[in-house]
């Protein structure tokens, strides 16, 4: 089961217009099996939040082919690469991007009553259950702006885990926490990993976070060096 890959790319290649023709991914190759802990890393502007993007299925502009479970996903139609979004991908953002008019326990439920799967009440308990593995429960009837920078970072992390998905992408998560909280998040990363077998994308520019996953995709200048 373990060697189940997740995700895959092929020869990616992304060009800007802007006015000028300039390319900002040059074939871009690889892997990702199931309960892996990558990251991906590299100097800002080397091209890696625009792989995101093009990983996510949310920028479809690109020539090379891009594969999510073992299915082709390059060329679907927008819907369809919407439910592959909510229905297998996690996002965690280097702002959390939580509703401030929500409260914590809302926050959490949010992708799931999108994906529609479960009634309310049943997502209610699986929002308790996710933030229980964080130690956020007993905030849970709190309104979001209540929480700490990285109590709110927490809460992030257990909404995309909702919907239960097959990979999780960060783009920056600990970029906004001191030390002792990038220290937090990256540790609930692992306990996702080694525990959960959850897969895990991690875009950072951290070389201690990058360090300590699995395994590292440095890219520079829209290549993979390593």
């Amino acid at each position: 089961m373990n060697d189940r890959t997740v995700l895959e790319a092929q020869n990616i290649d992304k060009y800007f217009y802007s006015p000028v023709k300039t390319q900002v991914l040059k074939k871009i190759s690889f892997s990702i099996n199931r309960g892996d802990f990558v990251s991906v890393m590299g100097k800002s502007g080397c091209g890696k939040s625009t792989l995101l993007y093009i990983l996510s299925t949310m920028d479809t502009s690109y020539q090379g082919k891009l594969l999510i479970d073992q299915e082709i996903i390059t060329g679907k139609p927008a819907g369809y690469l919407s439910r592959i979004r909510n229905e297998k991908i996690g996002f965690v953002f280097q702002f959390h991007y939580l509703l401030t008019e929500f409260s914590v326990l809302e926050n959490v439920m949010v992708p799931g009553l999108k994906l529609g799967k479960l009634n309310r009440e049943q997502l209610e308990e699986k929002a308790m259950e996710k933030l229980r593995i964080f130690g956020m429960e007993e905030h849970a009837l709190k309104k979001a702006n209540q929480l700490s920078g990285g109590q709110k970072q927490r809460v992030a992390i257990a909404r995309a885990l909702i919907n239960d998905p097959l990979i999780i992408m960060g783009d920056e998560p600990s970029g906004n926490l001191d030390k002792k909280n990038s220290d937090i998040v990256f540790g609930i990363f692992k306990e996702l990993a080694t525990d959960f077998n959850q897969t895990l994308l991690i875009v950072t520019h951290d070389p201690e976070f990058a360090e300590k996953t699995d395994r590292t995709i440095v890219m520079e200048d829209g290549r993979i060096l390593s």
